[in-house]
């Protein structure tokens, strides 16, 4: 089983390569947004919870995030592994991490931290806000707030798994395709 965190501020590509890396490695990719959403949507308590974060583009409380993540993986106990996406967060979301999958006898494969530039990171999110209709991507205060707080509370996640030496960072501009194949070298390097 291998088990990745796939790592990036918002507009990273992280969405677009990890559908790539399923599609090779045939990994289940959880995406903390996509569950999110998917939570909001259906009105779920923790759904509506984790909303009222998003729309000031704050992150979600660990506790939250945490449980919903954890049914997740649950749902999917003959997976050959996961991509998790948007998670973890802080370091305190590494540690919950690994611990709850030291309970399925499995822990993280390595980390890979698409690098991007923030003006790159901007004009990627107000595309995709065009494309996509997400609401979160087309307020630039919004963006400009989620990627601060990525680097001020996110990025040191990256230093728990270089302690670990099971971090990754790929240059994030190219092509897909380009991009892609530098992901599956690192992964590759860590099997």
């Amino acid at each position: 089983m291998i088990n990745l965190v796939l790592f990036g501020p918002p507009g990273a590509g992280k969405g677009t390569q990890a559908e790539k890396i399923v599609n090779r490695r045939n990994l289940v990719h959880l995406s903390t947004g996509d569950i999110f959403r998917r939570n909001i949507k259906e009105h779920t308590e923790l759904g509506d919870l984790a909303k009222s974060y998003m729309d000031k583009g704050e992150l979600v409380p660990d506790e939250v995030t945490i449980k919903m993540l954890e049914s997740e993986v649950d749902r999917h106990v003959n997976s050959n592994g996961f991509i998790f996406d948007g998670f973890p967060r802080t370091s305190a979301q590494a540690k919950a991490l690994d611990a709850f999958l030291e309970t399925k006898n499995t822990s993280i494969s390595v980390m890979l931290a698409l690098s991007v530039e923030d003006d790159e990171l901007k004009k990627r999110l107000k595309k995709r806000a065009e494309v996509s209709g997400r609401t979160d991507d087309a307020d630039p205060d919004i963006i400009a707030n989620r990627i601060a707080v990525y680097k001020s509370e996110t990025a040191p996640v990256a230093d728990y798994y270089k302690a670990q030496n099971k971090y990754e960072e790929i240059e994030g501009i190219g092509s897909i395709e380009e991009i892609s194949e530098k992901l599956f070298d690192a992964i590759g390097s860590h099997e």
